[in-house]
């Protein structure tokens, strides 16, 4: 069975075993939306340089904490029915998905705001570290980790 949230390894979970969770859920007969964020690696950084592979880590324990966390704080918002939080870890090149964010509720309008926050709050409190490896403009290689920018 799938987990609400957890950080897992590339390959262990799709985006369509997270629909299907959710669509299980005993609480979907209330659900008349679903919105999905879904996070992928950028072909270019914000310096401009071109990156050749991302490669994502966490501190496992805490972060699956921190994601459970979110989701069961975000579940009792008015209207909501789940919310799944899953980020992926290993190598990426650009274009993978690197992260699944899913929210259900009863009408759009109240999904919408609760995914856009989940995305946040994960971002700002989750301890998973994206290390880049890119292709300076010069043409070296060099890699290096990502401190978020809000």
């Amino acid at each position: 069975m799938v987990a609400h949230a957890a950080v897992c390894k590339k390959g262990e979970i799709s985006l369509s075993d997270i629909i299907k969770k959710a669509k299980e859920s005993p609480e979907f007969q209330k659900a008349g939306a679903i919105a999905l964020f879904i996070g992928v690696v950028r072909g270019e950084n914000q310096k401009g340089e071109k990156v050749q592979k991302l490669k994502l880590e966490a501190y496992e324990e805490k972060a699956n904490e921190v994601l459970t966390s979110i989701c069961e704080e975000l579940k009792k918002r008015d209207g909501i029915t789940n919310v799944q939080i899953h980020h992926l870890l290993g190598e990426f090149s650009a274009g993978e998905d690197m992260v699944y964010v899913l929210v259900g509720g009863s009408h759009r309008h109240n999904v919408f705001p609760v995914l856009q926050e989940a995305v946040e709050k994960y971002k700002r409190e989750a301890p998973i570290f994206k290390k880049e490896h890119i292709n300076t403009e010069e043409g070296k290689k060099d890699s290096y980790w990502v401190e978020e920018q809000f």
